[in-house]
């Protein structure tokens, strides 16, 4: 079951950390990954973790300003974004997978509730 959180109201240009918590699986053994929607738009990647913790990747819209990162010993996975646009106004959603495409939603098996982030210009 993975738990996310951390979402909130900011002002463009600001920051905000999200974290997904894990329970009943340990976050080292699978591939990890954030996702998010906006109002009346498709599902879009946001970045990915491989589970051996070397390997990231980041949508296009989001490279340089968000960083996908990894706490064992926590079993949690955050996501530390900077630089926030109103662009950027979605739920972001975290999940779990083990063979993956990492930056393709179908090979994800474990989703968490999403957490709602609102950038305000």
């Amino acid at each position: 079951q993975l738990q996310a959180s951390g979402g909130g109201l900011v002002q463009a240009g600001g920051s905000l950390r999200l974290s997904c918590a894990a329970s009943g699986r340990p976050v080292n053994r699978y591939n990890m990954a954030w996702f998010r929607q906006a109002p009346g738009k498709q599902r879009e990647f946001v970045a990915a973790l491989r589970w051996t913790g070397s390997g990231t990747f980041y949508g296009d819209s989001v490279k340089g300003r968000f960083t996908i990162s990894r706490d064992n010993a926590k079993n949690t996975v955050y996501l530390q974004m900077n630089s926030l646009k109103p662009d950027d106004t979605a739920v972001y959603y975290c999940a779990a997978g083990v063979n993956v495409q990492p930056t393709a939603d179908y090979g994800y098996t474990t989703w968490g509730q999403g957490t709602l982030v609102t950038v305000s210009s």
